[in-house]
C-alpha cells in the first residue's frame, strides 16, 4: 500500500504547485504595470503614521494610501484625517493587532499589489517604486518583495562586560554583542528580509550588520515592515493570521507561501526604521507575543525536529531567566506562552493536519536558514 501511495502523493503535490504557478503567470502586468497601494497600520501613534503616509504620497508612486487606525485610544483618527488628505484612513473599533489591521487595508483595496509598511519606518525615495518594479519584473512565482531596513540613528558596540547608560537604548546582535546608540556610531542594519533557524527562531537577516552590506535576492521570508506583497499569491493562501495578534505574522504567511510553491525575493527599497517605536522591545506584549509565536508557527509549519528544538528552548529560557536577579517578570510572561501554547496543543495540531492537506511543498524541502530557496532580534 505504502508503494502506490508516496508516488500519488508526490504527484498531487507537483500539481498544486503548476497550478499556484500558473495562477502567477496569469496576473503577468500589462504594459500599464500593476496597480498599487500602500498599507500603514496606527495605533496611538498618529505622529509617526501620518510621517510614514506623508513620504509615500510625497513620493508619488503608489495609486492609494490606505491608512488603519486599529482602536487608538486616543484623538489618532482625527488627526489622520485632518493630516492625510490624500490617503484613505480606516477606523477600526478595537485594536485587533497588527495583522488585523493590516488584512483591513488590503481587503479595501482592490490593487494588484499591496505594499505594507510600519509607521514607524520612514521610506526612502523610490521605496515604493523599487518593490513594485522588482515584482514587475520578477518571475511569475515571485510572491512577496521585501525591502532593506536600515535602523535609525547611529550604533556604537560597548566593549564585553561594559554597563550601557541607565537612559540609554540597547540592541543585541545576533552574537550577543551589545549595542547603543552614539552620535559618532555606525548606521546598521535592521532587515534585508527573514529568516527561521533550526530552533524555529524568527530572525531579520542581516540584522546588525554593515547598512552597506550587498544581500543576496533569494530570501525565506519578507518583513511586514517594507515589502510588497502580490494580490494572486494573497488570493491562493490567505492573508495575514489574526490569531497571532502580533508578531511572526509575516513569517507565518513566508511558511504558507513556500508550502505552496511561491517565493520570496529581496529588493534594495530602502526605509529606515525606529526599532520597535510603538511597542517597545521590552514591553510585556512584545515578550510573551514573542514566545508563543513562535512555538505556535512552529507547530503549524516547521518540521517536527525543529518543533522539539523550539520548546526545548523556551522552556530552557524560563529556567536561565528565572536564575537571574529581577528577571521574574520575563520568566513568568515566557511560562504564560508555553503554558498557553500547551493549553491549545489539540487545535494546534488540528491546524497543522489542515496545512499539511493544503501544501504543495513538504515542509522538510522549504529551505528556512539562508538564502537560495529555502536576521529583530530572536527570541
Amino acid at each position: 500500500m505504502r508503494l502506490v501511495r508516496g508516488p500519488l502523493v508526490r504527484r498531487r503535490r507537483r500539481h498544486r504547485l503548476r497550478e499556484a504557478l500558473d495562477r502567477g503567470a496569469r496576473l503577468t502586468p500589462g504594459p500599464d504595470g500593476l496597480r498599487t497601494a500602500v498599507v500603514v497600520v496606527n495605533w496611538n501613534r498618529a505622529d509617526l503614521t501620518t510621517r510614514a503616509a506623508r513620504a509615500v504620497l510625497d513620493d508619488g508612486a503608489a495609486d492609494e494610501v490606505v491608512v488603519v487606525d486599529n482602536g487608538s485610544s486616543d484623538d489618532s483618527v482625527a488627526v489622520l484625517r485632518r493630516d492625510l488628505p490624500g490617503a484613505v484612513v480606516l477606523a477600526r473599533p478595537e485594536n485587533g493587532g497588527f495583522a488585523a489591521g493590516a488584512n483591513a487595508g488590503v481587503r479595501a483595496t482592490d490593487a494588484d499589489v499591496v505594499v505594507l509598511l510600519n509607521n514607524d519606518a520612514e521610506p526612502a525615495p523610490g521605496f515604493v517604486a523599487t518593490l513594485r518594479d522588482h515584482l514587475v519584473a520578477a518571475r511569475p512565482e515571485v510572491a512577496a518583495v521585501t525591502g532593506r531596513i536600515v535602523l535609525a540613528g547611529r550604533w556604537t558596540r560597548l566593549p564585553a562586560g561594559t554597563a550601557p547608560a541607565p537612559d540609554h537604548r540597547v540592541l543585541r546582535d545576533h552574537a550577543g554583542h551589545v549595542w547603543t546608540p552614539a552620535p559618532d556610531g555606525e548606521v546598521r542594519l535592521n532587515s534585508t528580509g527573514v529568516l527561521v533557524d533550526r530552533d524555529g527562531n524568527g530572525m531579520d537577516r542581516d540584522w546588525f550588520a554593515p547598512a552597506d552590506r550587498a544581500a543576496a535576492v533569494d530570501v525565506f521570508g519578507f518583513s511586514g515592515g517594507a515589502s510588497a506583497l502580490r494580490r494572486s499569491a494573497l488570493d491562493d493562501v490567505g492573508l495575514l493570521d489574526e490569531s497571532l495578534f502580533m508578531y511572526y505574522e509575516d513569517t507565518e504567511l513566508a511558511w504558507r507561501l513556500r508550502r505552496r510553491g511561491w517565493r520570496i525575493e529581496y529588493a534594495d527599497a530602502v526605509v529606515v526604521h525606529d526599532h520597535s517605536a510603538s511597542s517597545g522591545v521590552q514591553s510585556d506584549l512584545f515578550v510573551f507575543r514573542n514566545a508563543r509565536n513562535r512555538l505556535v508557527v512552529a507547530l503549524w509549519h516547521a518540521p517536527w525536529r525543529t518543533v522539539l528544538r523550539a520548546g526545548v528552548r523556551t522552556a530552557a529560557r524560563v529556567v536561565r531567566v528565572a536564575a537571574r536577579p529581577g528577571a521574574g517578570r520575563e520568566a513568568r510572561l515566557v511560562l504564560a506562552a508555553l503554558a498557553d501554547v500547551a493549553g491549545h496543543l489539540p487545535s494546534h495540531l488540528a491546524r497543522r493536519r489542515r496545512e499539511t492537506r493544503a501544501a504543495s511543498v513538504p515542509r522538510r524541502a522549504v529551505r528556512t536558514d539562508r538564502p537560495g530557496g529555502a536576521g529583530g532580534p530572536g527570541a
